[in-house]
C-alpha cells in the first residue's frame, strides 16, 4: 500500500507545490519520494492530482519489480490520499472543463486506474503517512508517523 500527499503552493517563492509519497510492504517502508511540482497549479484539486501521476508511477515501478523478482500481485496497489475531489477524478470517466488545463501526462493516473493496477482510497490528513514529506509537522504528529511507517523514533537529546 502507498500514500501520497501535497500542499499547495508550499513554496513562497516560486508557489510550486510540494508532493511526496510512501510505500509500505509487509509492515516497512521500502520506497519513499518528495519533490517540487515541476509547473504551478491552480487548485488544491490539480496540486493532489498531480502528485497522484507520481505515486502512479512508483506504484507500478513497485509491482514490475516485484514481477521481476517472481513475487506476482494479485490485487492492485491500494494508495491513500486525503483530498477526495483527487480520488474522485482518478474514477470519473468523463474529464470535465474545470480540469481539461491539466496536462495530459496527469491523466496517466485516471488510466490505470481504469487498468485495475492502483486504487486510490481516502485517508484522513492526520493519518496520511506521505504528510511526513509534504509540509512542517508538530513532534507529536512527526512521532505518530515514524511509528507508523515501522521506524524507532529517538529521544530528542540523544546523539546520532
Amino acid at each position: 500500500m502507498g500514500y501520497v500527499d501535497s500542499d499547495y503552493a508550499g513554496c513562497k517563492d516560486t508557489r510550486r507545490s510540494m508532493e511526496g509519497s510512501v510505500f509500505i510492504v509487509a509492515g516497512e517502508p521500502v520506497l519513499w519520494a518528495c519533490k517540487h511540482q515541476a509547473t504551478v497549479a491552480l487548485l488544491t484539486v490539480e496540486v493532489e492530482y498531480m502528485g497522484f501521476s507520481q505515486a502512479t508511477t512508483q506504484a507500478i515501478w513497485l509491482a514490475k519489480f516485484f514481477d521481476e523478482i517472481g513475487l506476482l500481485m494479485t490485487a492492485p496497489i491500494h494508495i491513500y490520499a486525503d483530498n477526495m475531489g483527487s480520488i474522485a477524478n482518478t474514477v470519473n470517466r468523463k474529464n470535465y472543463r474545470r480540469m481539461k488545463h491539466i496536462d495530459v501526462k496527469y491523466h496517466f493516473t485516471k488510466e490505470h486506474v481504469e487498468l485495475g493496477m492502483v486504487v486510490f482510497k481516502y485517508t484522513p490528513s492526520n493519518k496520511n503517512l506521505a504528510d511526513l514529506f509534504t509540509k512542517p509537522l508538530s513532534w507529536d504528529a512527526l512521532q505518530n508517523i515514524i511509528t507508523n511507517l515501522g521506524l524507532t523514533p529517538r529521544k530528542m537529546n540523544t546523539p546520532v
